[in-house]
């Protein structure tokens, strides 16, 4: 499908939605709602329209295809590990203020730390009250106010100790709380 400048576009694999502002080549720039400019190749939009429209997007390729392409190798696993259900759940919580609300449009500073902060310390009573041994709070690099907030918030409770997250997996901007469990509760 060939997109055109004022298109509504979705981003395949993501959660953006935008209006095509320009196309150079394969490169197409799109605004989002929140008026941020993005580029991406116009492989990785879908034009948003109606459902007859969509029929053209996939008449020339049959759903195996599609589902194929989306599928991930499979990982050979030459070592066999022992684990409980229980140490494989990790619970992330992602505290980007994007994920948190629908529309930050209104709210001061403030507000979306105190947002943030807030779902923080309830998402980590739920942890602690289903005996969670392991949460990671996604809180980003930016300034470090977040994280700041985060640390006060994680040294007021006893028995969990608290790390930068695993680098690999999540960059700088993660913490890592451990939860030691009460074996008499």
């Amino acid at each position: 499908m060939k997109l055109k400048v004022g298109d509504e576009v979705s981003v395949l694999d993501d959660s953006f939605t935008g209006r095509v502002k320009s196309i150079k080549g394969d490169k197409v720039n799109i605004e989002t709602p929140e008026g941020f400019l993005l580029e991406f190749g116009s492989h990785e939009l879908v034009k948003i329209s109606a459902a007859d429209d969509m029929k053209s997007v996939f008449s020339n390729r049959s759903p195996q295809s599609i589902l194929k392409e989306k599928e991930e190798p499979k990982k050979r696993s030459f070592i066999k590990e022992k684990k409980s259900r229980r140490d494989e759940f990790v619970l992330e919580v992602d505290l980007h203020i994007e994920k948190l609300v629908p529309n930050k449009k209104g709210m001061s500073n403030y507000d979306i730390l105190t947002l943030q902060t807030e779902t923080a310390k309830r998402q980590l009573e739920f942890a602690i009250k289903n005996r969670m041994p392991k949460v990671v709070f996604i809180h980003g690099v930016g300034e470090g106010v977040l994280k700041a907030e985060l640390d006060f918030l994680l040294g007021r409770y006893e028995g969990i100790t608290f790390q930068d997250a695993n680098y690999q997996k999540y960059g700088l901007g993660a913490t890592e709380v451990y939860i030691k469990q009460n074996p008499n509760r």
